[in-house]
């Protein structure tokens, strides 16, 4: 049975704050760690009330500092917003810190809006310059040269693999061409999610770290007791993309009992096609959604994500899917 891990957007529910969203996150990832995932990754965005992990470096090292095993890392950060040398100096700090537990996500866009990437003091106009660097990036990885001007301290020479990120063909493309992982976006995203699996694969270009093409894709996994539990579970996340939609993204709602006196028949087909990647249900159900989209899509490593209100519930539903991935091992 292929890995699982866990994609986390430190979300701050109605009534909480960011400091209790943290505390969560730390409770989450060290359930991962007893439950076998694989790795736990964070999610840089910017200028939304409902996700605190806006400043992803940081909280990658509250996460690695408060587990002992489970790989941390970003899913990802948005390289606009930054420069490369930057990034190579904090997950090089990083990766001094939490030696071989490090992961480093990559992703073409700002993670929020024109007026707040303006505000980063990065470029938002054209990701054009995305490739470039990613290749400056992983130049300050490699091992410092004599006579070098520039070096990551801490950063060169140090083991932090480097994943790139995407909804589309362009990251597919560039991730074959570097010999480097790829993590698709299907959790939100997944119109392009079969042709750009078929594009990386057919054209990857072996690498020394990756002598093989590796696949992760990311699935909504909202698991409960019972189908109907879990359904009113999802109502949160169905109900926090209609209100990005709306252009009013605020903190995280509760669960609601009528989810169709809450959006439009419009809103309904945008967030069904954005959350088509989505297993929702009791244990049963569970297994066999997870099981059915594996054999679908055969990915090299699966990367659930729950956005669920209630804490308990959130920590139930990623034990759920421990157990149906568990049970699909045995056959």
């Amino acid at each position: 049975m292929i890995p699982f891990s866990v994609l986390d957007l430190a979300p701050v529910t109605e009534g909480s704050d960011a400091g209790q969203a943290f505390a969560h996150s730390l409770s989450l990832a060290r359930l991962a760690e007893r439950l076998g995932y694989r790795r736990y990754w964070l999610a840089e965005h910017h200028n939304m009330p409902g996700i605190a992990s806006a400043a992803t470096a940081v909280l990658i090292g509250h996460i690695a500092g408060g587990t002992s095993t489970i790989r941390v890392g970003a899913g990802g950060i948005m390289l606009p917003n930054h420069s490369p040398l930057q990034v190579a100096e904090q997950f090089g700090t990083l990766a001094a810190l939490y030696p071989d537990r490090i992961d480093l996500g990559l992703g073409r866009a700002p993670g929020t809006d024109q007026a707040t990437a303006r505000a980063l003091r990065r470029y938002y106009d054209s990701a054009d310059h995305f490739p470039q660097d990613v290749a400056e990036l992983l130049h300050y990885f490699e091992p410092a040269q004599p006579g070098q001007a520039v070096r990551a301290v801490p950063g060169a020479g140090l083991r932090v693999p480097v994943w790139l990120l995407g909804s589309s063909l362009f990251g597919a493309r560039l991730a074959a061409q570097l010999g480097l992982p790829y993590a698709f976006a299907s959790h939100f995203a997944p119109d392009a999610m079969d042709q750009a699996l078929t594009v990386y694969r057919r054209e990857y270009r072996p690498s020394a770290a990756w002598p093989q093409p590796y696949a992760l894709l990311a699935l909504n996994v909202v698991a409960a007791d019972d189908d109907a539990q879990a359904r009113r579970l999802f109502t949160t996340q169905q109900q926090a993309f209609v209100n990005l939609r709306r252009g009013r993204p605020g903190l995280i709602p509760p669960p609601i009992d009528d989810i169709d006196a809450f959006w439009t028949r419009e809103e309904r087909s945008g967030v069904e096609r954005a959350l088509a990647c989505a297993v929702v249900g009791g244990p049963d159900t569970v297994r066999a959604g997870i099981a059915a989209f594996i054999e679908r899509h055969r990915p090299d490593e699966l990367m659930l994500t729950a956005n669920i209100y209630d804490h308990a519930a959130r920590l139930r539903s990623f034990e759920l899917a421990a157990q149906a991935r568990a049970a699909l091992a045995c056959g």
